[in-house]
């Protein structure tokens, strides 16, 4: 820093040993989220409530009559429970220790919207995405029906480099950020992103599909219905050896609570496997772990399932191998995958079932679909849009 001019820090005064000491806000240093997030929760845990362990952002404090929870996003807190003099104290404990502001009922966090009604909850990112278009230019483009052509196979040796690639980073980001409530573009997302290090114009080209398949539905968003079943479904699926440059399978899974979309992946697997029977292997052992860690978060919330959830798979061998203990020399590789799965069937969490592959809702998690099967898979997602079309 450049000292001030005053006589009293020049040389000749005598005050020359003396330094200017700068106040700097802890708000910009690298410890500055660590000593916040050790603030915050002590704090929490000071005022009653228990860190759960599956998810070390949410906080709950629960009675026998009475339960509330405290979910953190660095400095962003949602509050929630059914104890109106519960909620009422932590905000004003919050407000003495920390100085917040008190938004009201929820509408809009982090980008997401929120509108209520006795009929459930949706979940939108309708100005975020907007935003998304018009700092790109497309607020005028015309529309696509689907994010991804069926046809499109994206390499990352076959075309001339894009010109600007922090735009292109910068826009797979915000695009990544979106299919918090856009499960119909993961795929899609998930296929660009494979090229943020050296994007390519066709790379660029295919995620402009991708805007403007976002124009014709930027309102669209998760429902979350009040009066869904407990109960859990999945769906798993996988596309082997897709990926034209490794040859690696795409994992694809859903989960669903009753009727409503709770959780998705669409992501390339870490090897490569030997035999379709293996890629959908893997992707059950995903899903499988994604099933159990939803156990533990819902055993937060002390909510009980009292069946195993059912998880449909469209391959034959996928749903006999694991009810098969004994394992031989063309199964041995996957054999981890195998006891992952086998374990979780006998121990009641999971029931494994088959379904027809015309009917498996993680088809569009592995591979790009048709209009028309497209538009009925995002339909029976549950996903729908209370805004008017643009």
């Amino acid at each position: 820093m450049t000292l001030p001019p005053d006589l009293s820090f020049s040389s000749s005064s005598n005050y020359a040993p003396k330094v200017c000491k700068l106040h700097k806000s802890i708000y910009g240093l690298k410890q500055a989220s660590r000593q916040w997030y050790s603030k915050l929760s002590s704090t929490l845990i000071f005022m009653g409530y228990t860190q759960s362990t599956a998810d070390h952002s949410l906080f709950i404090k629960s009675s026998k009559s009475h339960f509330t929870a405290l979910l953190v996003y660095v400095d962003d807190i949602i509050l929630a429970g059914d104890d109106k003099a519960e909620i009422d104290f932590i905000k004003a404990q919050l407000h003495k220790s920390f100085k917040i502001k008190d938004l009201g009922n929820l509408r809009y966090f982090l980008g997401l919207e929120v509108a209520r009604s006795s009929k459930g909850i949706l979940l939108n990112q309708r100005k975020y995405t907007l935003e998304v278009l018009e700092d790109v230019g497309f607020l005028a483009a015309k529309p696509s029906s689907t994010p991804f052509s069926p046809s499109s196979k994206l390499h990352n040796d076959f075309g001339s480099p894009y010109n600007d690639e922090s735009t292109y980073r910068c826009l797979i980001g915000r695009l990544l950020y979106l299919t918090t409530t856009r499960p119909d573009i993961s795929y899609a997302v998930q296929q660009l992103s494979q090229f943020v290090s050296k994007p390519l114009d066709i790379h660029y080209q295919a995620a402009t599909r991708v805007l403007r398949y976002l124009k014709g539905s930027p309102g669209r968003g998760l429902f979350y219905s009040s009066s869904t079943s407990l109960k859990l479904s999945a769906f798993a699926d996988s596309d082997w050896a897709s990926c034209p440059t490794s040859r690696k399978s795409i994992t694809g899974f859903c989960v669903f609570l009753g009727f409503s979309l709770i959780s998705w992946k669409s992501k390339k697997q870490s090897t490569i496997s030997r035999s379709f029977s293996e890629a959908e292997y893997r992707a059950l052992a995903s899903l499988t772990c994604e099933i159990q860690w939803l156990s533990y978060l819902f055993n937060v919330f002390k909510i009980a399932f009292h069946s195993p959830a059912s998880v449909f798979c469209d391959n034959k061998s996928a749903i006999h191998l694991p009810h098969n203990p004994t394992f031989h020399e063309r199964t041995k590789h996957i054999e981890i995958d195998c006891h992952v799965v086998l374990e979780k069937i006998q121990s009641g969490l999971i029931h494994l079932l088959p379904i027809s592959s015309t009917s498996q809702l993680a088809d569009a998690f592995t591979k790009p679909l048709h209009s028309t099967s497209f538009n009925s898979f995002v339909s029976k997602l549950g996903l729908c849009d209370v805004h008017s079309p643009t």
